[in-house]
């Protein structure tokens, strides 16, 4: 039987009893909202999962020594966004703590309920005494339509915001799944996203819910890949709070968990820095799922596939090549490849189609034709075994380049 998730408005505020704001509290020089707040009801449970750089800001050491101590019990999730608080020596715990301490004051809640997460240039501290000032308005503007406005906040390079809120009727019973995050540079999580929230209106044990969320990360926020650069930040937290669900929906819960984090991942891809269009690789042949993942997320990630599609060239050679390097063993007499709609092999054998010469060079008009789509789909088999998997990214443009030259100026 499925269940299936519908869109509803509010962002991570759609679940009952969450509450969130976003304010320009200075943060940032360009005037722009810089600081976010989302709230859980009480009994909320969360899941987090984090960057595996041993390069790692403060913050992101506090989350996970916080759920690791609680046993997934946490409350609220502030984030500052302009200074990424990473590299900053001692300061960088210090400064976590004490924002965390001062917040937890405000809200009636243990300091150990209260985790932050921070964004922005590595090296640069968070400036306190303004963070601290804005603390007060930022509490007052919790609210059950503030997650548009905690969206916002949490943005950097982000030319859009991320959202999504779903809906389904569970054994008689409306739940909903709301979310947000921000990304578009040093994009290759090894763990979760850059900054992503989730909240959901349904009670789930703790060690449940986190095997959840680690389950839909690694189907999303670890299939997206923009540079190939994993930041020292990256974090994503998942609240569930409410009427205990009946275990015999769980698969239904996971199901709309998983979607909400595809959908948002697939968002920071097709916002990564320069980027005019959205890649998805599906694999399919291999052994297992995970190898599947690999073969998809390594061809997303060349920045030789990710120039073809920039140039709208059906070079299919580089996407075999990257497939090849990936790590996971298949025979390449047995590879199946299409560009959307267009199979250019069968059998590991390229096949006949129309290739007019221009200029020298052989390009298949059609395929090129469908270059142009705002999402590129490439197909991908390699065998007869049941692993399948999907990844996402983006092309690579010379404005990437620029964005980034000029990033701390």
């Amino acid at each position: 039987m499925t269940h299936p998730w519908h869109p509803t408005p509010g962002g991570v505020t759609a679940p009952k009893g969450f509450l969130a704001a976003g304010i320009t509290a200075g943060l940032k020089a360009s005037g722009k909202a810089d600081l976010s707040l989302v709230v859980a009801p009480p009994g909320a449970v969360c899941a987090g999962t984090f960057t595996t750089s041993v390069v790692r800001a403060a913050c992101v050491d506090l989350c996970a020594d916080r759920l690791a101590a609680t046993g997934g019990r946490a409350r609220a999730v502030l984030t500052n966004s302009g200074q990424a608080n990473a590299c900053t020596g001692d300061r960088g715990l210090v400064d976590s703590l004490r924002a965390t301490g001062s917040l937890a004051q405000r809200l009636g809640l243990d300091d150990d309920e209260v985790l932050i997460c921070s964004t922005g240039v590595i090296g640069v501290p968070i400036p306190m005494e303004i963070l601290l000032a804005g603390l007060d308005p930022l509490v007052a503007a919790l609210s059950p339509e503030g997650g548009d406005g905690a969206a916002r906040a949490i943005l950097t390079t982000d030319l859009v915001d991320k959202q999504l809120a779903l809906e389904a009727n569970l054994g008689g019973r409306r739940v909903r799944i709301g979310g947000m995050a921000k990304g578009s540079g040093m994009i290759h999580p090894a763990m979760a996203t850059m900054l992503a929230m989730l909240s959901c209106d349904a009670g789930v044990p703790a060690e449940v819910w986190q095997a959840m969320v680690k389950r839909a990360v690694d189907r999303s926020f670890n299939a997206i890949t923009v540079d190939g650069d994993t930041s020292t930040n990256d974090c994503f937290l998942a609240f569930a709070a409410g009427e205990p669900l009946n275990p015999e929906h769980f698969d239904a819960l996971e199901a709309g968990l998983t979607q909400v984090s595809q959908h948002l991942a697939r968002a920071i891809a097709r916002d990564g820095e320069g980027a005019t269009c959205l890649i998805e690789v599906q694999v399919s042949g291999t052994a297992r799922d995970a190898e599947a993942i690999t073969v998809a997320r390594t061809v997303c990630g060349s920045s030789l596939v990710k120039c073809a599609v920039h140039g709208r060239d059906p070079n299919w050679g580089r996407i075999l090549a990257a497939a090849g390097r990936s790590g996971v063993a298949f025979d390449p007499g047995a590879v199946a490849l299409w560009l959307g709609d267009h199979q250019l092999m069968a059998a590991g054998q390229p096949l006949p189609f129309d290739r007019p010469a221009a200029s020298g060079y052989i390009r298949d008009r059609a395929a090129a034709a469908y270059l142009q789509d705002d999402t590129v789909l490439i197909r991908l088999g390699v065998g007869t075994g049941p692993g399948q998997g999907r990844a996402w990214g983006c092309d690579l443009s010379d404005q990437y380049i620029r964005i980034n030259a000029d990033y701390t100026t």
